[in-house]
């Protein structure tokens, strides 16, 4: 029976851990291989890292970085960041990570889900949509860290992308990243009712009950965050953490 996830998602920047906030300034957290030992110890749903730099400036993934990662990794493990080949994404796959992720590849090269998907499998192909609202408050995808506009909305290529092959769809908040104060409930619900392969969605949270609020609009739903498991406090003290099992049933058991 299939149940919501909570994920936390890690942001790479030169191999360090960093936190954004609209995916403008960099925060400079730690060691990444250091939060997946702790996500270890915390028994996570799932882990997603994304390497943020590798697309916008045209780099291709850093096989070192996913392997060390992905050696020490306990839990299902997501990579995303400069997957521009079928080669790329195989060669992902053989290092231990369970699902790639791709974004701007999508956009420039929509086929590329579908030969990813013939070789890996579709349950294996996350695609990723960063989404803010244009000047007129309408739903937009953009790439390359939220600076270059697809003119798409989410609705119309995550329907796309599903058709071509994609296992799985995050829609990634840009004008949430970084705030805790909550998902964007109203796009999220929008998604999941038309959107029938896995969604999960990325940008806002900032406690539980924001989780909470999310799962019991949607249903099953994979609720993502970043600044939530890797801050605490009002001062943003770095601080990994994550759900107990007796807390995420308490919220999980009906969905």
């Amino acid at each position: 029976m299939l149940r919501s996830r909570i994920t936390p998602c890690l942001l790479v920047r030169d191999r360090g851990l960093v936190k954004t906030k609209n995916f403008k300034p960099f925060k400079y957290i730690g060691d990444p291989m250091n939060a997946v030992r702790i996500f270890n110890e915390k028994k996570v749903d799932e882990l997603i890292v994304l390497d943020i730099d590798a697309t916008s400036k045209g780099l291709s993934p850093d096989f070192t970085m996913i392997k060390k990662i992905a050696a020490e990794c306990r839990m299902p493990l997501c990579y995303g960041g400069g997957i521009k080949t079928v080669a790329h994404a195989e060669h992902i796959v053989s290092l231990g990570v369970e699902k790639i992720a791709i974004s701007s590849s999508f956009i420039s090269n929509p086929n590329l889900v579908t030969d990813i998907s013939l070789k890996i499998g579709s349950q294996s192909v996350v695609v990723v949509l960063d989404v803010k609202k244009n000047i007129f408050g309408k739903y937009e995808v953009y790439t390359h860290n939220g600076t270059a506009r697809t003119k798409n909305t989410p609705l119309e290529l995550a329907k796309l992308a599903v058709k071509l092959g994609a296992g799985e769809i995050v829609i990634n908040s840009i004008d949430l990243d970084g705030a805790m104060s909550g998902y964007d409930l109203v796009l999220a619900k929008n998604l999941r009712d038309v959107v029938k392969v896995p969604i999960s969605i990325l940008g806002g949270a900032g406690s539980l009950n924001d989780m909470r609020s999310l799962i019991n609009v949607c249903g099953v739903i994979g609720a993502v965050a970043g600044s939530l498991f890797v801050f605490k406090g009002a001062l943003q003290a770095v601080l990994i953490n994550y759900p107990s099992n007796t807390e995420k049933d308490s919220f999980l058991e009906n969905h």
